[in-house]
């Protein structure tokens, strides 16, 4: 499909000028922990593992996500598993993800610094699955599914994040549940779940699925990180196997006050410079950015953002554009780095439909701005409520127009001020 160019598309839209920015740094309080894999080494202590025989196979779940250290605390718990006698395998745990192939699925984790050599085990990167049982959801049924790799072991332990999902709010939301139930199910599993969550709810689906996993993989537990605002595990607990659904909704407290979030409720309009796989499941975080866009579950309250441009995709990502469907306006430079087929796997996967379409795509920066501007009506633009982030993970610094900087947290700083250059079409920030 062609775009049209900035030759076909000028005369629509009349140029307008564009308000004055300040560079913003906030400094959000908040603790790190200096060495998070040597806690995860020693929080294997707490797992389920005295069960089991010396040489026994365990099963390690890695996901697909950029989780500070994840390469570091996987390599921990390898060790640990291996000093404790027991001859562990990676097994990436990230359902749909990697184009839903063995060849992308290890492509993920050596992006996330995961591979065999870096953290001493092979990885087992099969995408076949069975099915372990069939469960009642709500008024529906779910088929739960486990990959081969993880039901040849004799254990299980998954390594995750827990924090906010993108698609829902609960006791539980991404986390060792949801890695165990949806993770571990591969391609097939988290559609299956995805089905049935879409219709009876997502809490409802993972509760009812985690007994049968874990029965099946041998869930000996999990290592459940926590990372602050500033990206840097903050928390690593290690969580028997049969106490997911106890301790998730402690961590997860925690892991919302820790979140990133925007400077102000009430944004105009949020550019983004770049999504990704790597950043959210739905490319920027739907927390952040206030909208979910699913069936069955209203958007979060705030903030309030009336429209977001996205300007690219991470090369982590690997072309996986989801999310891009999030945004009102993207631009060509953007849909270039699409890989359709990767993107499709994972909305189709997960029935998010909404986060794979195709917003409006603009030639080039300045036309976005110039579009955006014009569709909110904003004929003055001094007033317009803008604010322009690297992605929706790295909030420390950004620019913002100068009607939002009277209302910046006393945690944010001016530390400088500039103006938008467009050379090309392409923006950057001429600061003085």
């Amino acid at each position: 499909m062609e775009f049209p160019d900035r030759e076909a598309l000028d005369g629509l839209i009349d140029p307008r000028p564009t308000p004055e920015f300040a560079r913003v740094h906030r400094e959000p309080a908040s603790d790190a922990l200096d060495d998070p894999a040597a806690v995860a080494r020693d929080e294997l202590d707490r797992l389920d593992l005295d069960r089991l025989a010396p040489g026994a196979t365990v099963a390690v779940g890695a996901g697909s996500r950029g989780i500070h250290a994840y390469d570091a605390v996987v390599a921990a718990v390898v060790a640990g598993l291996d000093d404790r006698g027991f001859d562990p395998v990676v097994v990436p745990a990230m359902g749909s993800h990697g184009g839903a192939t063995p060849a992308g699925q290890l492509d993920v984790l050596a992006e996330l610094g995961v591979t065999a050599e870096r953290v001493g085990a092979p990885i087992d990167a099969r995408m076949a699955t069975n099915p372990v049982d069939t469960v009642a959801v709500g008024d529906g049924g779910l088929t739960v599914h486990v990959a081969e790799a993880a039901l040849e072991a004799d254990a299980t332990v998954v390594v995750n994040r827990v924090k906010a999902h993108t698609n829902f709010t609960g006791p539980i939301e991404s986390g060792l549940t949801k890695m165990a139930v949806v993770g571990l199910g591969k391609q097939r599993g988290a559609k299956a779940f995805h089905s049935t969550a879409v219709a009876e709810g997502y809490v409802e689906a993972l509760t009812a699925a985690l007994d049968p996993v874990a029965e099946a993989a041998g869930l000996a537990g999990g290592v459940a990180l926590v990372e602050n605002a500033d990206e840097r595990l903050c928390a690593v607990e290690g969580v028997p196997g049969g106490a997911f659904l106890d301790r998730e909704p402690a961590l997860l407290e925690r892991a919302n006050a820790e979140m990133p979030t925007l400077p102000v409720d009430d944004v105009d309009l949020l550019v983004v410079d770049e999504i990704g796989k790597e950043i959210s499941g739905a490319g920027m975080d739907t927390n952040v950015v206030g909208r979910y866009r699913v069936l069955n579950a209203p958007d979060p309250e705030t903030p309030e953002v009336k429209l977001i441009y996205v300007r690219g995709l991470t090369d982590a990502t690997n072309g996986n554009g989801t999310g891009i469907g999030l945004a009102d306006l993207t631009r060509a430079a953007a849909v270039e780095q699409l890989d359709a087929t990767k993107t499709y796997a994972n909305v189709l996967t997960s029935g998010s439909l909404a986060k794979g379409k195709l917003p409006v795509v603009a030639p080039d920066d300045e036309f976005a701005l110039r579009t955006a501007l014009a569709a909110l009506g904003a004929d003055d633009p001094d007033g317009a409520r803008i604010l322009w982030v690297r992605n929706t993970q790295e909030l420390d610094d950004l620019w913002a127009s100068a009607a939002v900087l009277s209302d910046l947290p006393a945690d944010a700083t001016v530390v400088g001020r500039g103006t938008l250059d467009f050379d090309d079409g392409t923006a950057t920030f001429d600061e003085a």
